[in-house]
């Protein structure tokens, strides 16, 4: 019999309605013959009511305290779901993340999954239950709860995946699947067939919130096939393949956009690599992430340096760079907030010379001030003002003729 993995995000489980429909969903594919391991969200905004209790008490909670909060979000959804199985006849038995074995490094509300122990989760498969694991959450080894961070229930399907073996992961969302942008604010966007990790990999790094970037990164590295379904509809969703058939004069294949994006500029930082070093050491070691990155020289001895983050981590970042400051040697720091990132992705693009310079044509007609630029071979991203974001995603995608339903394929 072959292992199925399959989760179910926060809004497929919002009501004990919906949970039956999971269950129905469920049972589809023990009747397939299939081993079914289940991976389950908190219902609906249970998370984010959670972290309004938090902060009715605490103005900066601690970060052990929170995940020990978050933690009970899931636990409610997999003794739900356990117990719809079970009033169906279907034998099933709900686990935390400690319960199924996973082992996270001790870092509180952003762990990574660094070990998986199965057994437990092995023989209650041979014993024919559902065997239905609280996402985004595991132990370390000395026993501290840990959360993954955000898309942390995605992380750990792909990652129980892995582990066990399974034939597939399928990703049960409540959009159909992977679409050449965000529908929700781009009508044209279309549903695509099948994407390849790297291309789907950079998507979820830029800001497509269908699928989290950790899970492609463990998807990809364990050829893990992986398909983003609808839990609602029953049509099929995108697959996750290393290598798809290039649609025919499409050399982008997808628009990504963010918004809440902060640019923070070190001014005089003393020319050197061992500086460069240590500013982004002490700020990895602090979990601050770090997006796009410009250094410009200014004299023979001095430079300034930018780089992006989220506005979340304003405070912190700040509050880091000042207390280096006299490592650093930096003459003074800015920021600047009311940004986002809009970014192009197609593996394409590696072939195909030009890509960037219509971007930003585009852009440019579109009135957006390009503040920063990354690239990579399969895409390109600009820093712009936050208020053009949507228009010059709108602009793009129809630049890039990604709305032509009537493409066809490259034999």
């Amino acid at each position: 019999m072959g292992i199925i993995v399959q989760k179910f995000g926060g809004t497929s489980v919002a009501t004990t309605e919906r949970i039956q429909n999971v269950r129905n969903r469920v049972m589809e594919e023990v009747q397939n013959g299939k081993q079914v391991v289940v991976v389950v969200s908190a219902m609906g905004k249970t998370t984010d009511h959670l972290v309004s209790l938090a902060k009715e008490l605490s103005t900066n909670p601690s970060k052990r305290e929170m995940d020990m909060l978050l933690t009970t979000g899931e636990q409610v959804t997999i003794s739900l779901l356990s117990m719809a199985l079970q009033e169906a006849g279907q034998p099933a038995v709900s686990l935390t993340g400690w319960q199924a074995g996973i082992q996270t490094e001790k870092v509180f509300s952003n762990a990574r999954i660094i070990d998986i122990q199965t057994d437990r989760i092995q023989k209650l498969l041979e014993s024919n239950q559902v065997v239905i694991v609280a996402g985004f959450q595991g132990v370390s080894e000395d026993g501290e709860i840990t959360t993954l961070g955000r898309g942390g229930s995605d992380t750990t399907a792909v990652a129980l995946a892995a582990a066990l073996g399974a034939e597939r992961c399928d990703i049960y969302t409540d959009v159909t699947g992977v679409f050449t942008s965000d529908p929700r604010f781009v009508k044209e966007a279309r549903k695509l067939e099948s994407i390849s990790y790297d291309e789907m990999l950079e998507l979820a790094h830029l800001g497509a919130g269908v699928l989290h970037p950790r899970a492609v990164e463990f998807a990809k590295n364990y050829q893990m096939p992986l398909e983003v379904r609808s839990s609602m509809e029953p049509e099929r969703g995108t697959r996750l393949e290393e290598e798809v058939q290039l649609e025919k004069g499409l050399v982008v294949r997808g628009v990504a956009f963010e918004g809440d994006v902060t640019r923070i500029t070190l001014f005089g930082l003393p020319k050197s690599q061992a500086k460069l070093s240590k500013v982004f050491s002490r700020l990895a070691e602090n979990h601050i992430n770090i997006d796009i990155i410009i250094q410009a020289l200014t004299g023979e001895s001095k430079s300034n340096l930018s780089f992006s983050i989220m506005d979340q981590d304003i405070e912190h970042t700040l509050s880091v760079l000042e207390q280096f400051k006299d490592e650093f040697e930096y003459d003074k720091v800015e920021s600047e907030t009311g940004l986002a990132k809009v970014s192009i992705v197609g593996s394409g693009m590696v072939s195909n010379p030009g890509v960037a310079a219509k971007m930003f044509e585009v852009l440019e007609a579109a009135d957006a001030t390009i503040k920063m630029v990354s690239t990579s071979e399969i895409k390109v991203s600009a820093v712009i003002e936050q208020e053009k974001m949507l228009s010059s995603a709108r602009a793009l995608h129809e630049a890039f003729d990604l709305q032509e339903k009537s493409a066809s394929l490259v034999k």
